[in-house]
């Protein structure tokens, strides 16, 4: 991704939510201006919009509201994460010296981040071993002239 002077970027590593929600947020926010995704992503905070879960979508249930695909859910940790970084790249971008109310949404990349090592404990004095799952987000607008 060429960065030129009127794209501004924020990232966000090792977030301690759901990698395949976060997966699925990006790809449906990607292309929108940020005040669309902020309105759509507080929907979803407020259980009124849903995410359509399109490649995760093993057992997920239908959900109302949704065109042109019906599995989705409301992946409410994840969103409160991409809004806190949303709101991040605004500023950003008004440092930069950018119009905040034209930004489109350009790249958004969400991958695995590393894995904590966490026990769950049993009865008996033993413990099970879990692994706390967090993801790196990327977001990259551009300025829309």
């Amino acid at each position: 991704m060429i960065e030129d002077e009127n794209t501004a970027r924020a990232k966000a590593n090792e977030i301690p939510v759901s990698p395949k929600h976060s997966i699925e947020i990006a790809r449906f926010i990607k292309g929108m201006t940020t005040t669309e995704a902020k309105i759509y992503l507080a929907g979803v905070v407020a259980l009124e919009k849903p995410i359509p879960f399109r490649r995760f979508k093993r057992n997920v249930a239908h959900k109302r509201g949704l065109e042109g695909w019906v599995a989705g859910r409301y992946p409410v940790k994840a969103a409160k994460a991409y809004i806190r970084l949303l709101d991040s790249v605004e500023r950003n971008a008004e440092y930069m010296g950018l119009d905040t109310e034209s930004l489109r949404i350009d790249h958004v990349s969400a991958n695995r981040g590393r894995g904590f090592r966490a026990f769950f404990p049993r009865a008996m004095g033993r413990a099970t071993p879990k692994r706390r799952e967090t993801v790196n987000i990327e977001i990259i607008v551009t300025e829309v002239v």
